[in-house]
């Protein structure tokens, strides 16, 4: 399975996975998200040669960050999820991130059990926001 970079032409694709699995929420504009993560120094979207997979990676210079990894429903438990997230491994590899970190929400006992087959640990820290205004 080929990964590769995303281009700005694949944002309705990628934004309608996303949309499709679940992973959007009133607060935030996938696409805005998209633009914001493409391409840059610190961030990429990642996704599959069909797009039937994409992750949006990234790192603040001490650690990684995943972000919005999807899979098409016809496509779960094929190991897309799993190349997606060893490309984002190797992708903040690539840029001397010693470590990943990743948030999923507490009711989705199913994607979290994912991650943990994966080698991710529970992580015991209190997460904590500020909305900045534009």
């Amino acid at each position: 399975m080929k990964i590769r970079s995303a281009t700005l032409g694949d944002e309705a694709a990628v934004t309608a996975l996303w949309m499709e699995c679940g992973l959007t929420v009133p607060y935030n504009d996938p696409s805005a998200d998209f633009r914001f993560a493409l391409g840059k120094f610190n961030s990429d979207i990642l996704v599959t040669e069909d797009i039937c997979g994409a992750v949006m990676v990234g790192h603040d210079g001490h650690r990684g960050w995943l972000y919005y990894l999807a899979v098409a429903p016809a496509r779960q438990r094929q190991g897309v999820g799993r190349t997606l997230v060893q490309a984002a491994e190797q992708w903040l590899a690539a840029r001397g991130v010693p470590k990943v970190h990743l948030m999923v929400r507490e009711t989705n006992a199913a994607v979290a059990a994912f991650y943990q087959r994966l080698g991710f640990d529970l992580m015991p820290r209190i997460n904590m926001q500020k909305w900045l205004k534009p």
